[in-house]
C-alpha cells in the first residue's frame, strides 16, 4: 500500500497562503509506506537538502503489502522496499532513514505508536517536522489516517518534558507542514519535477502499483506521463501561491 498523486483540497477562507518557509537546518519527514515521503513533498526536501539541511526520513509500516503481484509480499518485498527507499532518500539529498516495520494495513495511532514517533522528534531535534494532514476530509486510506495523527500526536509529546520523559531532554519543532493538506494555507516553491521523480523512480517494485510505469522488454514505458502528472500537480499547487511550481501544505508554526 502506498502514495498517489492528489488534488489541493479546498483554499482556506481567511489567511493568506504563504509561500517558502525556511529552510530550516533539518527537517523529519514522516510517511505512512516507502513512497509517501517523496509524493508528498520531495521537491521540498530536495530543495532544502540542496541548501544544506538534514533531511531525516520516518517510514511508519513495512511495505509489506505494496504490490498487486501473487506471491510478492512478504519478507522478500520488505527488503526491497527499505532498499527503495534508502535510494530515494539518497536523491532527494538525505541518507538518514529509518523504519517502524509497522504491518502495513493495520497501523495503529496508539500511546506506543506515538511514543515511537515522539523519540525520533527528540533524537534528531528537526526543525521542521513534515506528515500527513489526518483532517483531509474523505481520506480512505487507514494508513494514511493513522500516520497524519501520529506526526501531530508525536509533535505534542515531543515538546512536553512530562511525556515520555525516558526519551531524552523535550524538543518543540518550529513548524509542522501537512501535505495532501484539506486546507493547505503555504507552497514551498519548486524548480521542475526532476529531483521529485528521479526518487520516485527508486521505488521499482511500485511502478505498476503506484507510477503508472510498465516494463516492457528492456523499456520501461510510462515515465513520461508520471513527469506530466507530477508538472501539473505542481503547477495547480504553484497557483495558490501565485508561483509557477510549488508543493502545497498545511503550515502550523504555533507549536
Amino acid at each position: 500500500m502506498t502514495g498517489r498523486l492528489v488534488g489541493v483540497g479546498e483554499l482556506p477562507e481567511s489567511g493568506p497562503v504563504t509561500v517558502d518557509w525556511g529552510p530550516p537546518a533539518s527537517a523529519l519527514a514522516v510517511g505512512a509506506h516507502p513512497d509517501d515521503v517523496e509524493f508528498g513533498c520531495g521537491a521540498t526536501l530536495a530543495k532544502w537538502a540542496a541548501s544544506g539541511c538534514r533531511i531525516h526520513h520516518l517510514v511508519l509500516t513495512d511495505g509489506s503489502r505494496g504490490t498487486w503481484e501473487r506471491g510478492e509480499s512478504g519478507p522478500e518485498l520488505v527488503a526491497t522496499r527499505r532498499d527503495e527507499q534508502r535510494e530515494a532518500a539518497r536523491r532527494l539529498g538525505g541518507a538518514d532513514v529509518e523504519f517502524l516495520d509497522h504491518v502495513d494495513g493495520e497501523l495503529e495511532a496508539g500511546t506506543a505508536e506515538r511514543r515511537e514517533v515522539c523519540r525520533a522528534i527528540r533524537r534528531h531535534r528537526p526543525e521542521a517536522v513534515l506528515g500527513h494532514d489526518p483532517w483531509r476530509r474523505y481520506r480512505l486510506h487507514p494508513d494514511h489516517r493513522q500516520a497524519g495523527w501520529l506526526v501531530v500526536d508525536a509533535v505534542v509529546a515531543a515538546r512536553e518534558p512530562t511525556m515520555f520523559p525516558d526519551l531524552g531532554p523535550a524538543h518543540r519543532p518550529s513548524a509542522l507542514l501537512l501535505w495532501e493538506a484539506d486546507e493547505p494555507n503555504h507552497v514551498e516553491r519548486a524548480e521542475g519535477p526532476g529531483p521529485k521523480v528521479e526518487a520516485l523512480l527508486a521505488h521499482r517494485s511500485q511502478y505498476r502499483t503506484t507510477l503508472g510505469i510498465d516494463v516492457v522488454g528492456s523499456e520501461l514505458v510510462g515515465i513520461g506521463e508520471l513527469r506530466r502528472r507530477i508538472e501539473e500537480q505542481m503547477a495547480d499547487h504553484g497557483r495558490l501561491g501565485h508561483i509557477p511550481q510549488g508543493e502545497a501544505f498545511r503550515l502550523i508554526t504555533d507549536l
